[in-house]
């Protein structure tokens, strides 16, 4: 399946911005390179999330593994191009099962273990999943059972670790049909490598094709930005299923051969103790976790995380004081990353913007004069467009929906899996994200808000991204998000939910944002406090459900 038509590969080709390479040469390489090197460690309580011990495999070691299980899949009838869903933890077995459906020229659709029944049969159908490999068991779950008993059309071949008549521990393929299927298989880097998918927070799941091409592009970013080597050690607690994991990890892994330490799910206190044990380099963390950690330095004080020297995070806009502290106290530089499955993959790194409050407040604006980004940004060109005239805005501080094109942007839709197209008549991907020009010479943009997550309040325009970064500063508070609940004189009000540190009540939030300066009408006027913000497979916040309660 080639993903991308002919004038786009020759335009990003012949500009050096996409090359030859594929998973499976960049695996290859590695190999040869370092055989004997620890390419991988599992977490530690990995045994509690399924079966079989933690393990440290070499590069080596790894490859055997690779072949192993992708001689079982030729055995199984896996062809080039058919689809291979794999629900698994963040494990040795994960990242083998990923190289081994790569290196035979299938496509992989990996898929968040907290998928149950109804994605699961989504997902099979609309992808015509050929073969699932999971865990006989994912934690306390029979899951490969709940796989083999679905309803679907055509159901897949399941493989399972821990299977009882075949594990994949332990099952042995002859060797001799991988070595035939390989002689005759011939992989472009615009094949399609992964189907991905839409978190489905507000529609059903969207799959996201993409190929080796748009992936390295990506990847191109997601080493740069941090400057990854092969001496680094990177703990990696985002699943390896979407931007985040794979582009953020898994791929900057294979392009420089550092140790890739795994973590799953998320817990505290391991989380830590592996940094403290591995020697962690580079991590990714949420920006909620790196404020309370900021905040409360007992825990920090427990562990040495002396050689840890940067971390990445996103997915909601950085405190810049808690980035200014990370820097100060701990000379950790924090590198704030803006990405989507689809293809935006915007960094702020501290080579080209040395300032942490800058830093957590910018992205790059590629195609500005006198910009120097990493990576591929140089070949992205982005415009804002107002959503309710379509002009095109160009100067500073008018908030716009972001659209862009480039070489990390993926070619459209799976088939069957959205109804409109998501590029605009020029072939900008429209991202539905709200930025705005700013900085000294417009030389940055600013994230304002996802479109659909403005609160209109008498016709004014509230942005929740910007209401929760403010109170996130807030000594009470862990959690927040807003969204707005109905009122029939101003359309929508603003309504906090709030996961408390202590006690807090609504005229707190609203002193504490009065002393900020903000204008009156973007108070909330109404709180709920929560035990927990309510979470999808991916860790984003299901505002739908926030406002289904109001």
């Amino acid at each position: 399946m080639r993903l991308h038509p002919a004038k786009q590969v020759q335009r990003f080709t012949s500009g050096g911005w996409w090359t030859g390479d594929t998973v499976d040469r960049l695996f290859t390489d590695q190999v040869g390179a370092r055989p004997d090197a620890v390419a991988i460690v599992d977490p530690p309580n990995k045994p509690s999330l399924m079966d079989g011990p933690a393990r440290r495999l070499t590069w080596a070691e790894l490859d055997t593994e690779v072949d192993r299980i992708a001689a079982v899949l030729v055995e199984t009838g896996v062809a080039q191009g058919d689809v291979v869903a794999v629900q698994l933890p963040n494990s040795v077995e994960l990242a083998a099962t990923f190289l081994a459906v790569a290196r035979i020229g299938a496509v992989v659709t990996p898929l968040p273990v907290q998928y149950r029944e109804y994605e699961l049969t989504q997902v099979i159908t609309l992808a015509a999943v050929r073969a699932f490999v999971t865990a006989e068991r994912v934690g306390d779950r029979d899951n490969a059972e709940i796989v083999r008993r679905l309803d679907v059309p055509a159901p897949p071949v399941v493989l399972a670790w821990g299977d009882p008549v075949r594990d994949l521990e332990t099952a042995r393929a002859d060797l001799a049909p991988l070595a035939a299927h390989l002689k005759g298989l011939a992989t472009d880097p615009n094949d399609c490598v992964t189907i991905c998918w839409t978190s489905g927070t507000e529609a059903t799941p969207k799959g996201v094709p993409r190929c080796h091409y748009d992936w390295f592009a990506v990847e191109s970013n997601t080493t740069a930005a941090p400057s990854l080597n092969g001496e680094d050690v990177v703990l990696n607690p985002f699943p390896m299923v979407n931007m985040a994991g794979i582009g953020g990890a898994f791929l900057p892994w294979l392009r420089t051969g550092f140790q890739l330490v795994q973590h799953h799910p998320f817990d505290l206190l391991v989380y830590l103790d592996q940094i403290t044990e591995e020697r962690v380099t580079y991590t990714l963390a949420p920006p909620a976790l790196l404020t309370m950690l900021l905040r409360d330095p007992k825990i920090l004080g427990r562990y040495d995380i002396s050689s840890l020297t940067r971390i990445g995070s996103g997915s909601a806009p950085l405190p810049p004081w808690m980035v200014k502290g990370w820097q100060e106290r701990h000379g950790i530089a924090v590198i704030n990353f803006f990405g989507s499955n689809e293809g935006i993959a915007l960094l702020s790194d501290p080579v080209n913007i040395p300032d942490p409050e800058e830093r957590a407040r910018f992205f790059p604006r590629p195609g500005v004069p006198g910009g120097a980004w990493p990576g591929t940004l140089a070949a992205t060109r982005v415009k804002l467009v107002d959503p309710a005239s379509g002009e095109e805005i160009t100067e500073p501080g008018r908030p716009g929906e972001l659209r862009l094109s480039g070489p990390t942007v993926f070619a459209g839709y799976l088939a069957g899996t959205a109804d409109a197209d998501p590029f605009d008549e020029d072939g900008y991907l429209i991202t539905g994200d709200v930025f705005e020009i700013a900085g000294p010479e417009g030389r940055y943009l600013r994230f304002v808000d996802r479109a659909k997550d403005l609160v209109i309040r008498g016709g004014m325009n509230i942005a929740a991204a910007e209401l929760e970064a403010l109170l996130a500063g807030h000594p009470a508070v862990v959690e927040v998000a807003i969204v707005g609940y109905p009122d029939v004189v101003l359309g929508e009000k603003v309504c906090a939910f709030v996961v408390p540190r202590d006690e807090v009540d609504l005229g707190s939030l609203v002193d504490f944002l009065r002393e900020k300066g903000i204008a009156s009408y973007k108070f909330p006027e109404r709180l709920e406090i929560l035990e927990a913000l309510p979470r999808n497979a991916v860790g984003k916040i299901l505002k739908r459900d926030l406002r289904a309660e109001l």
